[in-house]
């Protein structure tokens, strides 16, 4: 099963590292790859503590639009290192939930190996498959078994509120 939470409101994240938490509790193996994710954050911490394998970008690389194009290829090569290393694990029948937070986005910004992802999507062995981020791909949305949409309707920001350790990140 593929599941999808996008959007453009807060929770995406945190909606997947929840199922991250009930599958590890109820005995699953889970795994998480994040993309366009460079900055420790809160939740990396306690998904160690359930030895949770987190595969992300090592490279400080900011956001994409201050990217230069030496920066976008970097963070592409680590990107599709990243997902190629997970593809195995599912396929190889390492994790039962494999977790792909920000894909849309890498995928939209041509971050990652589109047919790379096609393939994932096409076979990811028994495991199940969250994907995040916003603006998924009308491939991605044909794909998902599951769909969540998390839309914004107010958010501190707007207010000029910068983000929040614990809450945000």
């Amino acid at each position: 099963m593929i599941h999808l939470y996008y959007g453009n409101g807060k929770g995406k994240t945190t909606a997947a590292i929840g199922l991250i938490v009930r599958h590890v509790g109820s005995g699953g193996k889970a795994v998480l790859a994040q993309f366009l994710k460079s900055i420790p954050t809160g939740e990396l911490a306690c998904l160690e503590k359930l030895d949770v394998p987190v595969y992300r970008n090592t490279l400080p690389h900011g956001f994409f639009p201050s990217m230069d194009s030496d920066m976008k290829a970097r963070v592409t090569e680590m990107h599709n290192a990243t997902l190629n290393t997970v593809t195995q694990l599912a396929r190889e029948h390492k994790c039962s939930l494999l977790v792909l937070d920000e894909l849309c986005a890498a995928l939209s910004l041509e971050l990652i190996d589109h047919d790379d992802v096609t393939a994932l999507l096409d076979d990811h062995g028994e495991a199940e498959l969250v994907i995040t981020g916003r603006d998924p791909s009308e491939e991605l949305l044909a794909a998902a078994d599951y769909i969540t949409e998390m839309r914004l309707v107010r958010h501190p920001f707007t207010k000029g509120i910068k983000a929040r350790k614990g809450i945000e990140f």
